[in-house]
């Protein structure tokens, strides 16, 4: 018989370590990106094996991901989010409207990211570049490594390159090699790795200056990634340093150290600060939840009458605490989440004033 106090959570054993839904799912998700590189490299005819350390490191970052994922999901305040944005998106009678609603909020939470702007404007142009950077680099970067595209010299023309695209040779995308286009096609990495080392200089001045940051940054939280970041951009651009103006001097030396880094980031990805990526895009029912609950029927205090929140997010406050152990019923039915924070704090401070036996005049 467990021992624990009514009402509280149950202590979980200590073989109970991985969640049997992550697990499933990470192994799900993980075993169709090998059926995808698998069949989109055309039976790895395709696949460079010298970019096999990566896929590796891409696999278990995506069995990373999901596991934490599904976890995440699980909560009960995140799972009421969840389940809660979806019930609301397809409302009947609003399907038209929350489609226009979500499209809406993917541009000013995921894209353009107007809150952390109101925030700091160096703050939101420092996100700006290290996301643009990073989207630029992840487009050029997975399909390579997965087989999905290579560039292949014209039959007709050796100095003509052009795109293959799960095995299809698009000829009307060719294009000079020695051209401004072709520079440019030869360099995304490159160009991508100039915005991301200016967001990341940014983003370290401030985490170095700021004394609200100061306070609360972490090692593993604020620095790790950005330095993983860093290093992978670094020694990115080293290799084209080494190639064009060293005369490949070093050149073995630092693609190994440049696989290595690329190998610990996407490692890293699932456990440190650049997992948010993945959790902002579920954050999009948070806001959803919150526009329609501004437009649905208002809670009032039952001591007031004041409107604090949505009926139906104090509804789902009192359902949502319970399990996580704080039950706020008392013994008269009344709870007291029916308060808003005004009355909360004067009622707190009333008790304090009795209980030091002292009255308001």
């Amino acid at each position: 018989m467990e021992d624990r106090a009514p009402g509280s959570l149950p202590v979980p054993l200590m073989n109970a370590t991985l969640d049997a839904r992550g697990v499933l799912a990470g192994l799900l998700f993980s075993a169709v990106l090998c059926v995808l590189v698998y069949v989109g490299s055309q039976g790895l005819r395709g696949f460079d094996g010298a970019l096999a350390g990566y896929l590796f490191s891409t696999i278990f970052a995506l069995f990373g991901i999901v596991y934490r994922y599904v976890v995440w999901l699980q909560r009960p305040p995140t799972q009421v989010y969840w389940q809660r944005g979806w019930q609301l998106f397809w409302a009947p009678g609003k399907r038209l409207r929350n489609t226009g609603l979500f499209f809406r909020l993917v541009w000013e939470r995921l894209t353009e990211q107007g809150f952390i702007r109101r925030r700091s404007g160096p703050r939101w142009l420092a996100h700006q570049l290290i996301f643009w950077g990073c989207v630029l680099a992840v487009v050029v970067t997975f399909p390579l490594t997965f087989g999905w595209l290579r560039f292949e010299s014209s039959w007709q023309d050796a100095r003509v390159y052009l795109p293959v695209l799960f095995g299809v040779r698009l000829e009307f995308a060719q294009f000079l090699a020695r051209s401004a286009l072709g520079w440019i096609v030869f360099h995304l990495l490159d160009i991508a790795a100039v915005p991301i080392l200016g967001g990341i200089a940014m983003a370290l001045g401030r985490h170095l200056k700021d004394e609200a940051e100061i306070a609360i940054q972490r090692l593993d939280n604020d620095f790790i990634p950005l330095l993983l970041l860093f290093a992978v951009s670094v020694t990115g651009l080293m290799l084209t340093v080494s190639n064009l103006w060293m005369a490949g001097k070093f050149y073995y030396w630092i693609t190994t150290t440049h696989a290595v880094t690329v190998m610990l980031w996407l490692l890293f990805l699932p456990f440190g600060k650049f997992f948010h990526i993945f959790q902002r895009i579920a954050n999009l029912g948070v806001w959803f939840y919150k526009a329609a609950g501004a437009e649905s029927e208002q809670a009032k205090c039952v001591r007031c009458g004041a409107e604090a929140l949505s009926l139906m997010q104090r509804e789902d406050l009192k359902r949502v605490l319970p399990p996580l152990g704080f039950d706020y019923t008392a013994e008269g039915g009344q709870n007291w989440q029916d308060l808003c924070p005004a009355c909360r704090r004067k009622l707190v401070t009333l008790h304090q004033f009795e209980r030091v036996g002292k009255r308001f005049l």
